[in-house]
C-alpha cells in the first residue's frame, strides 16, 4: 500500500504476548451438541437434574443450585400431583372436584408470580423464572404432607386424625418456608429480607390450610 513504507516502529516499544495458535487444546466435548445426543441420554440428564434439585430441597441450606440451572418440570409435576390429591374433596358444589384442581394451579402459579414481582420491586437480583423454580420445588414438603394426610384420612376423621394431620402439615409448612428462604436469601437486600419472607410465609400458609382442611367426599 502507498505510504506504508514511511511508517516505522520504534525500537523502544516492547512487543508482548505470543502470537501463536494453540494446537490440540480444542476438546471434542466442545463440539458435542445436544442435537446429536440420543433422546434417552437427554431424558436421563434432565431427570438427574430434577432429582438433584429435590435433594437440595430435602436438605435446605444457602445454595444457588436451584438458581443456576432452573427448570419448571419439577414444579409442574408437584403442582399436578398436589392438585390431583386435593381433587374430590368436600365442597358445596356437586361436580367432580374440578374447582379444587384449578384452585391449586391459580394459587401456586399466580402466588409465585406475585412473590417474584414483590422481590423485584424490593431490589432483588433473582430472575422471574428462577423464583418460580425455587418456589415450585419448595412445594415438595407440602405435597408429601398431602400424601400423608390422605393416608391418615383413610383411618378416619376423628380428633386423633386431625392432630396427626396438624402436626404433619405444620412441620412441612415450616420446611417449605425454610427451604425457600434459604435459597432466596442471598438475592435480596439485607435490610428488606423481612418484606420478602412475609409473602412467602403467606403463600405456603394458604397451601397448608387447603391441605389441612381437606376432607374426602
Amino acid at each position: 500500500f502507498p505510504g506504508l513504507a514511511d511508517v516505522s516502529i520504534s525500537q523502544d516499544i516492547p512487543v508482548e504476548g505470543e502470537i501463536t495458535v494453540p494446537v490440540g487444546s480444542h476438546s471434542p466435548d466442545e463440539d458435542y451438541s445436544t442435537l446429536d445426543e440420543p433422546v434417552k441420554d437427554t431424558i436421563m440428564r434432565d431427570l438427574k437434574a430434577v432429582g438433584k434439585k429435590f435433594v437440595h430441597v430435602m436438605y435446605p441450606r444457602k445454595s444457588s443450585a436451584l438458581l443456576r440451572d432452573w427448570d419448571l418440570w419439577g414444579p409442574l409435576v408437584l403442582c399436578v400431583s398436589l392438585a390431583l390429591m386435593l381433587q374430590g374433596g368436600s365442597a358445596d358444589s356437586k361436580d367432580d372436584g374440578g374447582p379444587q384442581f384449578a384452585e391449586v394451579f391459580v394459587i401456586i402459579w399466580f402466588g409465585a408470580v406475585v412473590i417474584t414481582l414483590n422481590s423485584k420491586l424490593l431490589g432483588g437480583t433473582i430472575s422471574f423464572f428462577q423464583s418460580l423454580c425455587v418456589l415450585g420445588y419448595c412445594v415438595m414438603p407440602l405435597t408429601v404432607a398431602m400424601l400423608v394426610c390422605r393416608l391418615v384420612l383413610l383411618a378416619g376423621t376423628g380428633t386423633v386424625s386431625f392432630v396427626i394431620r396438624l402436626i404433619v402439615v405444620g412441620a412441612m409448612f415450616g420446611w417449605s418456608t425454610l427451604a425457600s428462604t434459604a435459597f432466596l436469601a442471598d438475592s435480596q437486600p439485607p435490610n428488606r429480607k423481612a418484606l420478602v419472607v412475609y409473602p412467602i410465609f403467606l403463600f405456603y400458609f394458604v397451601i397448608s390450610w387447603m391441605i389441612l382442611t381437606f376432607t374426602p367426599q
